[in-house]
């Protein structure tokens, strides 16, 4: 077994050496993913972007898995449950059982319709659905800011994973970050020459490591501790008295508090595939029923995030000491703390890879997808219309590594509570966009211009009332909870933001119909969100004639 973590602690040489030995592997892995599946150009993106929007079910399943199930979840909702229990903690294994029902429904559609029209963003469907430039453009300027915190916040994983090892205790700024610096400049070496294939290889390395890891966890905690003793002392803890009275968290909801708990696993599951990153990674699936096996065989990821969630308990159980290098306490170390602590090195290193990878996939594919907005709804939409795939591919490879360094400057130079408070607010943001999205896969009614006003006022409401929050850590942006509008219960903002966005959208409907404003024109037909096409139908590749309009068929 290893020593308990002390600030100040020696490197753990052997626990370090297995981690650098899966990043070898994965870095390997991330340039030899430009040869697989190889198409004769990778200049469009479709190729780059996308993966030749040919991966099948399995591919999909470990693609997905890999980017909604994050390093920061790793390390984060087992910190939560650590810290203050099962509101701000477990909330996250029902949403993420809910999501799967919803994507069945609407993203085969939006599979369908992208394949058909070329889309490869949500905001290029908003903009063929509604003629609308304008609300494409707060689509996609809502999806970057909502991903770059995102982004950051994987860093916290590694950040978390550094400082067990020993490696974050230095004085020295530039050496403590280095290790940092180095994974991130790989990982923009190969997803700039691999696209989105790099990421869906690695995938499979980092599931297989965090489905083993979780495994011999729970095996030793059912042996080791017992789950009896685990939830007493996590009851105990949570019901300790902090100075100001109140309970130190909640190991059960209480009827207090059960507006706040569903309200925050509904709105985060309907905010989950709203990301560009989540859409990115549907929209490169082989075909709509690719979609449709996901969505019935990822809840297998939600019983692994709620055997998850449990090792925060477990730390409890074990006495975990979460103090830092720096001397301070830091609930997001008690996951690696707890295997530092109750496992070999060697082991611990490979929960220490998990982790790291956990942070390098979902990075990729976000940086990807983020790279890919800016290019088809800021770049072509308002810069060079008649952008070739190619001028396409090289402008996103650049903004994919503008991205990276950007997200890892924001966490290196803001407070990590900071950069935890802003990905809590993309969330409120990106729920925003939910209604130009899913409604428009169903039906024409919304005028584009009540959307685009519902946006604002969602966003800015949601924004508001996120910065009028405290917590003990900061003095703004300190939740994601707050009344109601006009009631006396606590729900989720962002929740709260998709109602009064909701609400103005219709209003404003029904009064810009009455007055006859011009809806704008929409290029999908309804045979669209039916099609099972393997490919795009205004697909054009190797070609210097760039795509169609979006949602503008060629002959």
């Amino acid at each position: 077994m290893s020593t308990t973590i002390a600030a100040g602690t020696k490197v753990d040489g052997v626990a370090l050496s297995v981690l650098l030995f899966f990043f070898v592997l994965v870095t390997v892995g991330g340039f030899l993913a430009a040869k697989w599946r190889r198409p004769e150009s990778m200049h469009s993106l479709d190729e780059w972007g996308l993966g030749g929007r040919g991966f099948g079910t399995i591919v999909t399943w470990f693609l997905l898995g890999g980017d909604l199930y994050t390093a920061y979840t790793f390390v984060a909702v087992p910190a939560a449950m650590f810290a203050t229990g099962a509101v701000s903690g477990f909330f996250a294994v029902p949403y993420t059982i809910v999501v799967y029902p919803l994507i069945f429904i609407f993203m085969p559609r939006m599979w369908s319709v992208a394949h058909r029209h070329g889309y490869v963003t949500p905001a290029d469907f908003v903009r063929g659905r509604y003629g609308s430039r304008g609300l494409s453009l707060a689509v996609a300027v809502t999806g970057l800011i909502a991903t770059m915190p995102y982004i950051a916040l994987q860093l916290v994983g590694i950040q978390a994973v550094l400082d067990t090892l020993g490696l974050g205790g230095t004085g020295n700024r530039f050496i403590k970050d280095l290790p940092l610096f180095i994974a991130f400049a790989v990982l923009a070496a190969y997803t700039y020459s691999s696209g989105l294939r790099a990421p869906a290889l690695i995938a499979f390395v980092k599931d297989t490591l965090i489905y083993l890891v979780i495994v011999v966890a729970i095996i030793y905690v059912g042996v080791k501790i017992g789950f009896g003793d685990m939830f007493h002392a996590a009851e105990a803890k949570m019901a300790t008295k902090t100075k100001t009275g109140a309970a130190t968290g909640a190991f059960i909801p209480n009827d207090k508090t059960y507006w706040a708990y569903s309200s925050l696993a509904f709105g985060s599951a309907l905010a989950l595939f709203m990301y560009p990153h989540s859409m990115t990674a549907v929209l490169a699936g082989r075909s709509r029923n690719v979609i449709r096996r996901n969505a019935a065989i990822l809840p297998v990821y939600s019983l692994m995030l709620g055997l998850l969630a449990l090792l925060g308990f477990a730390a409890i159980a074990a006495k975990t000491n979460v103090i830092g290098s720096d001397g301070k306490p830091n609930a997001q170390l008690a996951v690696p703390h707890f295997f530092h602590d109750a496992f070999p090195s060697w082991f611990a290193g490979v929960a220490f890879a998990a982790i790291a990878i956990g942070a390098l996939v979902p990075a990729a594919i976000m940086s990807i997808a983020a790279s890919n907005l800016f290019t088809r709804n800021i770049y072509r939409e308002f810069f060079k219309p008649d952008a070739t795939p190619k001028q396409e591919a090289q402008v996103s490879k650049i903004v994919s590594l503008v991205v990276k360094f950007g997200a890892l400057l924001f966490v290196l130079t803001l407070d990590k509570q900071n950069a935890i408070n802003f990905q809590l607010l993309g969330g409120v943001w990106i729920l925003q966009t939910i209604v130009a999205i899913v409604a428009g896969l169903y039906t024409r009614w919304f005028h584009r211009w009540a959307l685009l006003t519902g946006w604002a006022v969602g966003m800015t409401y949601g924004t508001v009332m996120a910065y009028q929050q405290k917590s003990a850590a900061t003095a703004h942006f300190g939740g994601s909870l707050a009344k109601f509008p006009f009631s006396h219960t606590t729900v989720y903002i962002g929740f709260s933001a998709l109602v009064v966005n909701l609400v103005v959208s219709v209003v404003l409907t029904f009064v810009l119909r009455a007055f006859n404003a011009p809806v704008g024109a929409d290029a999908t037909s309804p045979e669209d969100y039916y099609s099972d096409s393997e490919g795009p139908a205004v697909r054009v590749l190797g070609t210097e004639g760039g795509l169609a309009e979006p949602g503008v068929a060629r002959a």
